[in-house]
């Protein structure tokens, strides 16, 4: 394969993991709504009953860290699609 062939397939690789990268990203709208919804439900249940404070504070924060693991797994997928690309090194070695 020519060197110029080479060069365009590796920056077609790399613009669309950029696409993807931002795509993945997108995946940090959901936790965001759902994260402020349930925090705003939360402070409305504490306001009407004090009493019940400790356990509605514990059910929300137990449910706002398992909402944001969709988050971070967008982010750990853009992350590897920018800087560790596993895609570049299999293209050149099909080139070869």
């Amino acid at each position: 394969m020519s060197d110029v062939n080479q060069i365009d397939g590796k920056a077609l690789i790399l613009a669309s993991s950029a696409i993807g990268a931002g795509l993945a990203m997108i995946a940090g709208i959901g936790p965001g709504i759902g994260q402020g919804f349930a925090a705003g439900k939360g402070a409305e249940a504490v306001g009407r009953q004090p009493g019940a404070q400790s356990d509605i504070i514990r059910t929300m924060l137990l449910g706002a860290a398992v909402a944001e693991t969709t988050g971070i797994y967008g982010l750990i997928i853009a992350i590897i699609l920018l800087f560790a690309n596993p895609l570049i090194t299999k293209y050149m070695e099909l080139s070869q």
